[in-house]
């Protein structure tokens, strides 16, 4: 610690600013930025916290829905030992996998989180994106603790981001007040504003610049694909991790599109639900009873095709090669569906009843979906399918575009099973990598409250692998664990890393999978009125003809 900050410091505990907090040790280590200075925690092993850093002003009152502007700073030092405020929320259902205990939500969100090695310098850094469909989602969730990355020499960043209907509307009067013409994407854009920061300050905490990973989950993976795609988000990363995400079609903002409307559209029947009579009408209302409204109200968060923050659907920036030109590691896992009933329809009432809806849909493709998804064990077909088309599908098209670039890329395929999971009927469940990707495995691990516990050697052996292989391909762009299979690239033989028992080196994921669901994608993006992603097998509309 410098003799500088050292002074600083102790002006600010005279003056009562640091109160009721020890002076400056090695257990309290002080970081200045641009914005001050920040006072954080170091745990027995070194790895220092620095936590509840605002990265943009709040979004509230004449702020709510407009693109986040760069928070400012302050005077002395200020403790950065706690988290900041969640986004805007509702509570999970009490009896989800995924319902946890966070209560402290507030518009006044935007902050995000370092956790760094005790002596950085020049480290790679990961920028964690989360999970929760746009609607759930915190920082402060036990499982994103950055501590097991910082250990093995890694920068950890952690960000909240606008949730729900503050953080997606698209409206007219929205779009007439931007410089762009454009609304929507407001929490896209924040993410956009805190690896801004990130750049801008990351140095301080030992971290490089020039060498930062943006993960994702679920959404969080989603928005991986979407600052892969967007031009804004160029040079503010140079690799990217994306844990089961997709590339769905979204809402235009401005016209009907691929059997979507437009975003102001569905932004326009919000409001007029919420009976708003302006602008000026919605942001006097209080957030949570408007978020709270629109969900009731239908309201489903997603990115927008604005022609600015996404100038056009994922998959057809893809096709224009124009996404950002980066190393990748993507995968998803065997039993995405098992937690995500609301993406299964209704079993049909007998195999015969499956098949039949299958060959009237697909038509001339129906032999080949059959042949992946038979009618033999309808529940496990559709899971199946439903997790290839939003998951399997858009994980492998990224992979194999980018290595078709040229780009150093890598496919996983998580298919783990654990006593604790066996016995709630689960086995590789959505998200369920988490845990062992941020090393929370064991009794003592935190954990959400209705989550399977994993424990044991095993499970120890092989979260330490995959965290491995995550931070090693952080660092250099190849993922290495010491004891564990080199992973191949996926080209040129489509290799894939296997997450079973242990990590496992295999070829050809699913074969028969990718050929058929990018032949159904391509026919609907043709024919222009149907969606890609989640109207799959007994609920899709028949598909178009081939060309």
């Amino acid at each position: 610690m410098s003799k500088k900050v050292q002074a600083v410091l102790m002006i600010a505990v005279s003056f009562g600013w640091l109160t009721a907090m020890a002076a400056p040790s090695a257990s309290r280590p002080v970081v200045r930025i641009a914005q001050g200075a920040l006072v954080g925690r170091a745990d027995a092993q070194g790895v220092r916290s620095f936590k509840g850093i605002p990265y943009a002003k709040p979004p509230v009152g004449s702020l709510r829905w407009r693109p986040p502007v760069a928070a400012g700073g302050w005077k002395g030092v200020r403790d950065a030992g706690h988290f900041g405020a969640s986004c805007i929320q509702p509570p999970w259902p009490a009896s989800s996998v995924y319902d946890d205990d966070i209560s402290n939500f507030s518009e006044d969100c935007l902050f995000l989180n370092v956790w760094a090695p005790a002596r950085a310098r020049k480290a790679p850094v990961i920028v964690w994106i989360y999970g929760g469909g746009y609607v759930f989602g915190s920082t402060q969730e036990p499982y994103y603790d950055g501590r097991s990355f910082a250990a093995h020499g890694v920068v950890f960043v952690s960000m909240n981001y606008r949730l729900g209907v503050l953080g997606w509307l698209a409206l007219p009067a929205l779009s007439a007040e931007s410089p762009h013409g454009v609304s929507g994407n407001y929490g896209l854009l924040d993410q956009i504003e805190a690896l801004k920061w990130v750049k801008r300050n990351i140095a301080a905490f030992g971290g490089d610049p020039g060498n930062v990973t943006i993960m994702g989950e679920s959404s969080g993976g989603v928005s991986v694909t979407y600052l892969l795609a967007s031009p804004l988000a160029r040079g503010l990363f140079a690799k990217a991790i994306g844990e089961s995400l997709g590339i769905a079609s979204v809402p235009d903002l401005k016209k009907a599109d691929h059997g979507l409307p437009s975003a102001e559209a569905l932004g326009t029947w919000i409001a007029k639900d919420l009976h708003a009579t302006g602008l000026t009408a919605l942001r006097a209302m209080d957030a949570t009873k408007l978020n709270d409204a629109a969900l009731e109200a239908g309201y489903h968060a997603a990115g927008t095709v604005d022609g600015w923050v996404l100038p056009h659907q994922v998959v057809d920036i893809l096709d224009r090669k124009e996404e950002a030109h980066v190393p990748v590691l993507i995968g998803f896992n065997a039993g995405e569906i098992q937690t995500l009933p609301a993406f299964l329809p209704p079993l049909p009432s007998s195999s015969a009843v499956y098949a039949r809806e299958i060959r009237a849909r697909y038509g001339d493709l129906a032999p080949q979906f059959l042949r992946l998804y038979p009618p033999n064990d309808i529940r496990a077909s559709m899971m199946d399918a439903e997790r290839d088309a939003i998951f399997a599908w858009s994980a492998e098209r990224i992979v194999r575009d980018e290595a078709a670039l040229g780009e150093p890329s890598y496919l996983y395929f998580f298919d783990h099973g654990y006593p604790a999971a066996r016995a709630e009927g689960l086995r590789a469940f959505h998200a369920s990598e988490i845990p062992y990707v941020f090393g929370r495995i064991g009794p003592s691990a935190p954990r959400l409250a209705n989550w399977p516990r994993a424990q044991g050697p095993a499970e120890e052996a092989l979260s330490r692998a995959m965290i491995s292989y995550w931070a090693s391909f952080a660092r250099t762009g190849v993922p290495k664990a010491p004891g564990d299979p080199d992973w191949a690239t996926f080209a040129p033989h489509e290799s894939y890393m296997h997450f079973a028992a242990k990590p496992e080196v295999a070829t050809h994921l699913i074969p028969g999978m990718y050929t058929l669901t990018e032949e159904v994608v391509q026919r609907r993006r043709r024919a222009g009125n149907q969606q890609w992603g989640t109207n799959v097998g007994v609920a899709a509309p028949v598909l178009p003809p081939p060309r």
